[in-house]
């Protein structure tokens, strides 16, 4: 089992900046694929990024592609999420996710792909 606990998110101004943490306990494995996903009132939970454990690579949805940056801390088992230039649009559910083996990258943006979820925590963009 691997347990994720989530932190950093809150209240932002537009084109403000928020720094998500996701902290990984259990039987994490530095190989193991994990991925940001966020979820709207009303709308479907959508992918985010990932982070390729298997061999660093990272992935992004277009519409966060050159504002957000996700990163990962092998050694604290904890993925990062730096969100700048943040949009009314970006306010959600910021949902932690970590999969187990080494999918291929197509599999990567799919929730199905994942294993174990955080609780999630609130990013609200607003003037």
């Amino acid at each position: 089992q691997v347990q994720l606990v989530e932190s950093g998110g809150g209240l932002v101004q537009p084109g403000g900046s928020l720094r998500l943490s996701c902290a990984a306990s259990g039987r994490v494995s530095s190989t193991s694929p994990m991925a940001w996903f966020r979820q709207a009132p009303g709308k479907d939970r959508e992918f985010v990024a990932a982070f390729r454990g298997a061999n660093g690579n990272t992935y992004y949805a277009d519409s966060v592609k050159g504002r957000f940056t996700v990163s990962r801390d092998k050694v604290k088992n904890t993925l990062h999420l730096q969100m700048n230039s943040l949009k009314p649009e970006d306010t959600a559910v910021y949902y932690c996710a970590s999969g187990l083996g080494s999918p291929i990258s197509s599999m990567l943006r799919r929730a199905a792909t994942y294993d174990f979820w955080g609780q999630g925590t609130q990013v609200t963009v607003s003037s």
